[in-house]
Order: structure tokens, then sequence, then C-alpha cells
């Protein structure tokens, strides 16, 4: 259309000043050139359209780190690597038309000249010659023409080249050439075959490295850089370029093929992401040091009988994905090695035990309220009696709040959960952190205390992110271009929200802060004893040591850590403290000595002391210090069932009633007995209202009888 416009202005010119000279056989000859030209212009349309397609889905999948690190890059449909975006130097691109068309800036796609050469040697040899234009070039790149030089293609690519030069740019036309021409090993592009070969971005390439690329044109299965061939051909080549490079003092390197990283790109091959190209919050470099002391610390532990495990690490506030480590060395042909068990649910074992505090506080418990940690017997709908234990069997009678977390004991969360309300529970897992459990939550009932939910690593640490946010869930971020949030496996996509308040959040920090309370079940020296005031931590061992867990924080960064077998073969006896936690003291250790620690100390501003028992303890302002402290004492009028239970009807069911007095028993609304003690058998499965009517209170909890089909 430009060069219409010319012509017809120019015309124009003559008109003006020659009038007299201009006819109409001049007119017509005029408005004949014109409309060919719009004719050709306007039918030429849909094969540009065509050629810049296939351009654009030839550029692969292109994932990069926060500092702009390769991590991965997929095949496209030819089986290419092809890369596109990269900004190339100037200099490369002198040596590219030098070599390729020198004359690319003055046609229109093919050069009359190469055609005439190439013409008369075809006909003296034979044989269908060179002599394409860059713009020819990279149509037969884009049609697949590159071993079929024939007459008829010859032909073809004219054409095509054409109808790419009269509606794309000279710029646009060497920018797709550059990101598609072929440098050998199933590199397409420049800006591949500078991080393939050099682990470089393209304007970091020396003069040396850029005629390496060059010299590979023609022949790139043969000269790739780094080959015999190529460094054979390197000096002609500067040479017939004019390069004013010394040899002589230059380096000429073997094959070194480096610029991705296949480990750190192992986990994010297993999120499914589907950005192109994908510019991720990933550290690559501190994930692979992450890696590294994984490995050291699970090689170390050779009695201990662990092959696995995963490590996550979150940039806070912002909930940024800086580290997904799944495997200690992905190449490696062990068990598990290739399987991201950052993804995988285990059972989580005392991680559980926050969240559950967290709720008895929103419900007007505090860490000075006193549980009582003795034996207690529940029974089950099978009519079996479950006794939940200490880790360490011992029982402590009257204990804190604040005790009974730090030092992670069992009997006092399972109480403390029955103090929250098993529904109520299950509600603030699945509706405030949008938990998508492996199996119905009604499945763990009271057992969720003892560590038997089950949860991925990255969806733990993502809800242990409420602490140090004061009660608000957000997003995970992993895409940095998009600022799309990541969804993990078992929850589901939500906006960020406020969980809890910020001052029942605080509580439950300032518990996991304190390791001076810790002492008693984790000793007064461990590798959960950091040389830092600003971190808060909670460890986790699942039964029979399966699974060996540490998530902490600080405000400016998250670590969660799983140790296990993938086979789910026991260890020998690895806790969540000597197990996961060794690996946590070294990765925190990374943490603190990394740009990502500010230092921000852990805010305490919502708390307040109360001395009332004669040593400090905390609380919030405004609290009844008496009714708090004693809220857990008061014993349920119904001690079994509990409000909530799901029972599976099987063959002689019978749900033992159990009261703290004597009392008249309903069963939806129909009396049933006088005493403490009773029993239910139910022959239908649904909802039941089971209703205790003592002298001075009543209690009513409602339970739902299923079947296991």
């Amino acid at each position: 259309m430009l060069l219409c416009y010319y012509f017809y202005v120019r015309k124009l010119k003559q008109i003006t000043v020659h009038s007299s000279a201009l006819n109409k056989r001049g007119r017509i000859t005029l408005y004949l050139f014109c409309l060919g030209f719009l004719c050709i212009y306007f039918s030429t349309e849909a094969i540009a359209s065509r050629l810049t397609t296939e351009y654009r889905a030839r550029v692969t999948q292109k994932w990069t780190d926060r500092d702009g690190q390769l991590l991965t890059s997929a095949t496209n449909e030819k089986g290419y690597f092809a890369s596109g975006g990269a900004v190339i130097p100037l200099r490369l691109e002198e040596l590219l038309l030098k070599k390729e068309d020198r004359f690319f800036y003055y046609h229109l796609g093919s050069n009359p000249l190469s055609i005439l050469r190439a013409t008369f040697t075809s006909l003296r040899t034979g044989k269908v010659s060179g002599g394409s234009t860059i713009t020819q070039q990279l149509v037969k790149i884009l049609l697949s023409n590159e071993n079929e030089r024939t007459g008829g293609n010859k032909l073809r690519e004219s054409l095509y080249a054409l109808a790419l030069e009269l509606h794309t740019s000279k710029r646009e036309i060497l920018t797709m050439y550059e990101q598609s021409v072929y440098f050998g090993k199933n590199r397409q592009g420049v800006a591949e075959a500078s991080a393939f070969y050099f682990g470089k971005i393209p304007s970091e390439l020396t003069e040396v490295e850029m005629l390496e690329l060059v010299a590979t044109l023609g022949s790139p299965s043969a000269r790739y850089p780094g080959s015999s061939r190529n460094r054979a051909l390197l000096r002609a080549v500067g040479k017939a370029l004019e390069s004013d490079v010394n040899f002589a003092s230059s380096t000429m390197r073997t094959l070194s093929i480096s610029g991705i990283s296949p480990k750190t790109s192992f986990e994010l091959k297993t999120l499914h992401l589907s950005c192109d190209p994908c510019d991720l919050t990933i550290d690559a470099k501190l994930t692979e040091k992450i890696r590294g002391a994984l490995r050291e610390r699970i090689l170390s532990a050779t009695d201990a009988h662990v092959k696995n495990g995963a490590i996550v690490v979150l940039k806070l506030p912002e909930n940024e994905i800086l580290a997904i480590v799944g495997s200690p060395d992905p190449g490696s042909l062990q068990s598990g090695a290739q399987i991201n068990m950052a993804l995988l649910p285990r059972p989580i074992g005392s991680a559980s035990k926050p969240f559950i505090y967290l709720n008895a506080f929103k419900k007007g418990a505090r860490p000075y309220t006193i549980v009582h940690d003795i034996e207690y017997s529940y029974r089950l709908g099978t009519g079996f009696a479950f006794y939940p234990k200490n880790f360490d069997g011992k029982f402590r009678g009257p204990v804190t709040l604040h005790n009974a977390l730090s030092n992670s004991l069992n009997i006092p969360a399972v109480k403390t959960l029955e103090f929250v309300g098993l529904p109520s529970f299950y509600d603030f897992l699945e509706r405030d952190l949008g938990f998508l459990s492996r199996q119905p939550l009604s499945h763990y009932e009271l057992g969720i205390a003892l560590g038997a939910l089950e949860m991925d690593l990255l969806t733990l640490s993502h809800f242990f992110t409420v602490f140090p946010a004061q009660g608000v869930l957000k997003p995970l971020t992993l895409e940095r271009s998009r600022q799309e949030d990541f969804q993990t496996p078992m929850e589901k996509k939500t906006r960020a929200r406020r969980v809890a308040d910020i001052g029942v959040t605080q509580l439950v920090t300032r518990i996991l802060s304190d390791r001076e309370m810790a002492v008693e079940q984790f000793g007064l020296r461990s590798n959960l004893t950091l040389p830092y005031k600003n971190y808060a931590l909670k460890t986790g061992t699942s039964r029979d040591y399966h699974d060996s867990w540490t998530i902490g924080f600080t405000p400016d960064f998250l670590v969660g850590v799983w140790l296990g077998n993938s086979d789910n073969t026991p260890m020998r006896e690895l806790t969540g403290q000597t197990g996961a936690g060794a690996v946590f003291e070294d990765v925190m250790t990374l943490m603190y000595a990394s740009p990502y620690n500010k230092s921000t100390p852990l805010n305490f501003s919502r708390l307040t002391e109360f001395t009332n028992s004669g040593s400090i303890e905390y609380g919030l302002p405004g609290d009844d210090y008496t009714a708090s402290r004693a809220i857990m004492s008061r014993t349920s009028l119904i001690q079994n069932p509990h409000d909530g239970d799901t029972i599976e009807l099987a063959g002689g069911t019978i749900i033992p009633l159990k009261a703290s007095e004597e009392v008249d028993w309903f069963i939806d609304g129909v009396f049933r007995a006088h005493s403490q003690e009773a029993t239910f058998a139910p022959t239908r499965t649904g909802k039941f209202s089971i209703e205790a009517r003592g002298s001075s209170a009543s209690q009513t909890a409602t339970i739902f009888l299923t079947t296991s089909e």
C-alpha cells in the first residue's frame, strides 16, 4: 500500500509540473498499476497471516525464575526448543546480515542477483543451490521446507516472502528470523541457543560467541557451537565478516551446554502451569542450595531409614513461592526420587494443633486456660474404647493451653478440639481455609488432634501463613507478570480473606515462638533452638514415625519441611524435631543469611500480660481472667457421643450414651432411659438428636449414621 502511494504521489507531481504531457493512456496505466498492486496486497494478506500464526505457534513455553534465569523450556510440535522475547544485540544482527543477507533492507523478499547466481549454478551443476534472503529462509523454516530444495518450493517461498514483506515490517521479519533460525541440538532462535550453549542471555554474548553462532548457519547439525567443525570455520567466518577479534588471544571453548536448571524445573513441571511464558517467583539458586541441604541431611541419616523429603519456602508478606523442593535428587533412580513429595497428601501429625488452639481462642479460651491432662476414654460406634495418649505416655494433670501447645501434648489437644466442637472445626477448615480434604472430615473426628488429618506440604505451608499475616489468608503467588493466584491441589480457589482476628492469631504465634516453655518435650538445646528472636514453629510426627514435619516462620519468610518415605514405610524413630527439624535448621540458616531476611520482629501489639497466677501469662485486653481460665473446666453434660459425630452403621452397632450425672435420655424427642449411662442401637442411617435433661441443665448433641457403601 505504501509503495502504491509512493508511485501515485510521484506521478501526481509529474502531472502538476507537466500537465500537458499527461494523456489518457498514462492515467490508465497508473490506475492499472495501483489496481494490480492492491490485488497483490490483499490477496497475500492471508498468506502473511498464516506465516505469523505459524511463527507464534512455534515459540515454546519458557519458564524463568525471579532473576530471569531460564528454568525450563518445552519442545514445540516440531520437536525444537524455541523461546522468544529476548533482545538481540546490534552487533550480532550486523554479523547475521553480513553473512546471510547484506541487502536485507533493500529488497521485497527476493534478491534478483542472488536468484540469477543460484539459477546459473543449478544449470551448471544440476543441483538447486542457495542464495535465499533472510525473508526466504524464514518462510522456508515456517513451511518446514528446510530439506526440500526444489524449484517449485523456491518459487513458492519467493511468493510467500513477498507476502510477508508486504504485510510485515523489516524489524518484525528480522526478529522472527532471529527467534526461528536453527542452531543445532534441537535449538531454534538466538535466545535459546545462547542459553543452551553459553548459559547466557544474548546481550551478554562475546564477539567470539556471536561468531560461533553465525558460523553454525548453513550446517547447524554439524557446525553447532563448540563442535570441531565450528572451531575450524571460525577464523574464516571472522575474516569474511571483518571481525576484529584477535583469535590468537581468545580461548577456544570445548562444548559446554548449560543455561537451564533441570532440577528446579522438576517440581515446576508437576504444577501444570498454563502460563506462556512463565515469569515465576521461584529463586532457582536458593532452591538448589535448599535441595543440597536436604540431600546432605538424608544421606547422613543412614540409620533412620529415610529416603525422601520436601521443602517449601514462601516470601512474606506477599506469599510468593520462593522454592518448592519435592525430591533431594530428581535425577536419581532411587524409589520415590522422581515424585514431587511437596504435593502428596500425608498425615500432618501435631502440625494441626495450632489451628485447633486458634479456634479455641476464637471461642473464648486463652493461653492461661486450664485443661486437664488425664486419661480419658472415648467409646466409638463399634463399641471399642479409644484412649488418647501423650507422646511420652505421661499424664500431667492440670496444664495451661500455653504449656499444652508448646509441648505438643495430645490429650489436651483432644480436649481442646472437643471444646471447639467438630462441626465448628470442620467448617473452619472447609469454609474459612478453603481446604479440600482427601476424605470426608467426619471420618477423622477427634483423630484430627492426634495427627490423622492428611495434607500436602505446600497446602499446609500456605495455611500456616495466617499466623504471620495476622489472621489473613492471602493466595499464593507463583507467576510474577500476571499476578494470578496459585491454587494448591487441596484448596478451593478463593480471594484473600480474614479467617481470624489479629489478637487470637498473635496468641498462637506467641506460644509457637516460646522455646523456653517447650523445654520439657524438646530440650534446652535442639535443632529448633535458633540464635534469633523473631521466629515461631510447630513440629509434627505421624503415627509410627511415617512422617516428620516442621513448619516455621518469621514475618519475612516461611519454611515448611517434610521427611518420610514415598512408599509409606516408617522411619526409625525420626520425629518432627530430630528429622524435619534438622533440615529446618539448615534452611532457616540459609534464609537468615539471604536478602529475604529483613529482621522484622514478631508483632504482639494486641496482647496483654496477666500475673494473676504468679507468673506472666498472655491474653487479650478486656479478658475476664477468672472466667477464661476456667472455661474448659466446665463439665459437659453429654460426654458421649460428641456433637457432630458421624458413625458407621454396621451389624450390631451400639452407641454408648454417657452423661456427667443422671439424666433423662431422649432420642429424636422420644424418652429412652433415666440413668447416667445408657445405650442406643440405631436401625437406620441419617441424622439423630440425642438430648440429656438433668436436674439443673439440658444439652443436645446431633449425630449422623452412615454406611460404608
